[in-house]
C-alpha cells in the first residue's frame, strides 16, 4: 500500500485538519515532526516549554507514533520520506517569510527524488493573499480588509479523518528536556485543552466579549491565542460557531486582526524587521546608556506607571500579557521611552508562549505608528488613562505589583499623588508622561517632513 508522510508543524491537532486527510486518502502516514534549529534557537524559554508539552500531548493521540528528527527540514524532511518509500509529503502551507522560504527548499529538495510536496490548508480560516482589492493589491487598513474577509467566507471545519494505521519509522529521536520556568505556570496544553477552553468560553464570557475584552482584571478573553499559535485548534473551528450578536461579532473581528496581519506579512516580508510605512524611517529614537537602562526598567516591570509595570510583571510570571496592556506597554516604550519597536518586539517574541512573527511585529507597528493604520502616528496611549479605564479598581495592578496592594483605588494608577506609603519608584517614575508625549509627536513630525 502506498504511504505518505505528514510534515506537522503549526497543526498540532488531529480534528479540522485538511492536511491529514490528504495524507491519508494516500494510503499510510507517518506523522512528522522536524524541530529546527533555525526556529528553535531563537525561542524563549516559555515558548519552547509550551511546544514540548504540546508535542507530548499530541503524541499521545497518535499513541507514540510521532517522528522526530533534529535538524535542517532542507535535508531531514526528503531523507524520512526516501525511508518509508512515501511519494508524497503533505503539509499546511505556511506563509511566513522563513516558513515560505524553507518549504520552497524542501520542495526543490523532494523534487529532485521524483517526490512532492502537497500544500492542503494553512493555519488561517483564509489563506494570505486571497484578500485583495479591485485592484488585486494588498489591503494596509484593517476595516476594509475586514469587510473583504467576511465577504469571502471559509470553509466548514474539515470532516475527521478516516482512522490510519500510522507508519512507524526507526531513528525517531528524543525531544529536548523542558526548560526549567521557575514560578512561572503555564495553562492546561494541546488540543483536547484547547477544546475545552472554546466550551468554556462559549457557555460563560462569549456572550460580554464586546463589553469585557479589554478589562485584564477580569477573566473575560478566550486565552486560546497560544492554541492558536500551535493549531491545536483551528480559527475556522472557532468561527463555525459564531452567531451574529454583538459579543460574536466582536470575536470574530479578533481573529480577524489575526488573519490581516498574517496577509501584511507575506505581502511584505521585509515588514519583519521593516517600518512597512518607510516614510517614517526617519524617526529619531534614544540609544546610550540611559536608553538602556530605560529599557530594563521597562522590561522587569519598573518604570513608575503601574498599569504599563503590571503588564511586564504580568508576562514575565506567566509568559503572557492581555492584549489590551500590551499595547499600553507598546506605546510607553516607543512614544514615551523613545526606543525603537523592534527592540521592544524581540522582547515580546522571546518570552511570549503565544509569540506569531505577523501578529507581534505588525501589532508593535500598528503602536508605533509606522504599520497598518489610517492615521496612527499621533496615538500616543496615557498609561494613567488607560489604567483608570480598564482597571479602575486598581485589582489588574494590585495583582501584579504587590508594593503597591495597599494604595486605595482613587490613586492606583497615579501613585505619585498619595501623601505618603507610596514606594519611591512610583513617587519618581523614570520619565513624565506630558513631556515625553509631546517630544515623540515633534519627533514623529520631523519625519514625515523628511
Amino acid at each position: 500500500m502506498a504511504s505518505s508522510v505528514w510534515w506537522i508543524r503549526r497543526d498540532l491537532r488531529l480534528s479540522d485538519q485538511p492536511a491529514l486527510l490528504s495524507a491519508a486518502a494516500a494510503g499510510d502516514v507517518l506523522p512528522l515532526f522536524v524541530l529546527d534549529p533555525s526556529l528553535w534557537g531563537p525561542s524563549g524559554d516559555v515558548r519552547r516549554a509550551y511546544l514540548l508539552r504540546s508535542l507530548r500531548k499530541f503524541d499521545s493521540s497518535l499513541a507514540g507514533a510521532l517522528h522526530v528528527r533534529i535538524g535542517d527540514p532542507t535535508s531531514v524532511v526528503p531523507n524520512v520520506a526516501s525511508q518509508c518509500e512515501a511519494s508524497e509529503v503533505h503539509i499546511a502551507a505556511d506563509f511566513g517569510p522563513y516558513g515560505d522560504k524553507r518549504d520552497g527548499a524542501v520542495d526543490a529538495e523532494l523534487r529532485k527524488a521524483g517526490r512532492s510536496l502537497v500544500r492542503t490548508g494553512s493555519p488561517y480560516a483564509v489563506a494570505p493573499g486571497r484578500v485583495r482589492k479591485d485592484d488585486g493589491t494588498p489591503y494596509r487598513v484593517f476595516t476594509p480588509f475586514y469587510r473583504a474577509w467576511l465577504a469571502h467566507g471559509w470553509r466548514s471545519p474539515a470532516p475527521p479523518a478516516i482512522a490510519n494505521q500510522w507508519l512507524r519509522l526507526d531513528g525517531s529521536q528524543t525531544l529536548p528536556p523542558e526548560p526549567e520556568l521557575g514560578s512561572l505556570v503555564l495553562p492546561p496544553v494541546g488540543e483536547e485543552a484547547a477544546r475545552t477552553r472554546w466550551r468554556e468560553f462559549c457557555a460563560t464570557d462569549l456572550v460580554d466579549y464586546a463589553d469585557l475584552r479589554d478589562r485584564p482584571d477580569l477573566p473575560a478573553t478566550s486565552g486560546l491565542s497560544a492554541a492558536l499559535k500551535w493549531g491545536e485548534i483551528h480559527p475556522r473551528t472557532l468561527l463555525a460557531d459564531l452567531d451574529d450578536s454583538r459579543g460574536h461579532d466582536a470575536f470574530r473581528r479578533e481573529l480577524a486582526w489575526r488573519e490581516f496581519y498574517a496577509d501584511v506579512l507575506h505581502q511584505a516580508p521585509e515588514t519583519v524587521r521593516r517600518n512597512l510605512r518607510t516614510e517614517l524611517d526617519a524617526i529619531e529614537y534614544d540609544d546610550g546608556e540611559t536608553a538602556d537602562k530605560r529599557f530594563e526598567a521597562w522590561r522587569h516591570g519598573h518604570t513608575g506607571y503601574p498599569f504599563v509595570d503590571a503588564g511586564m510583571r504580568q508576562l514575565l510570571a506567566e509568559g503572557w500579557m492581555h492584549n489590551r496592556v500590551r499595547m499600553v506597554a507598546a506605546s510607553f516604550l516607543v512614544k514615551d521611552l523613545h526606543l525603537p519597536w523592534t527592540r521592544g518586539a524581540r522582547w515580546f517574541m522571546q518570552m511570549l508562549r503565544d509569540a506569531d512573527v505577523a501578529s507581534n511585529q505588525h501589532g508593535w507597528q500598528w503602536v508605533a505608528g509606522t504599520g497598518t493604520d489610517a492615521a496612527p502616528y499621533f496615538r500616543v496611549f496615557n498609561p494613567v488613562a488607560q489604567g483608570q479605564r480598564f482597571d479602575a479598581d486598581g485589582d489588574y495592578v494590585r495583582r501584579y505589583v504587590p508594593e503597591l496592594r495597599d494604595v486605595d483605588s482613587a490613586h492606583i494608577h497615579e501613585p505619585w499623588r498619595c501623601a505618603s506609603g507610596v514606594p519611591p519608584a512610583y513617587i519618581q517614575r523614570i520619565v513624565d508622561h506630558r513631556v515625553e508625549r509631546q517630544d515623540a509627536l515633534d519627533r514623529y513630525a520631523s519625519a514625515r517632513r523628511r
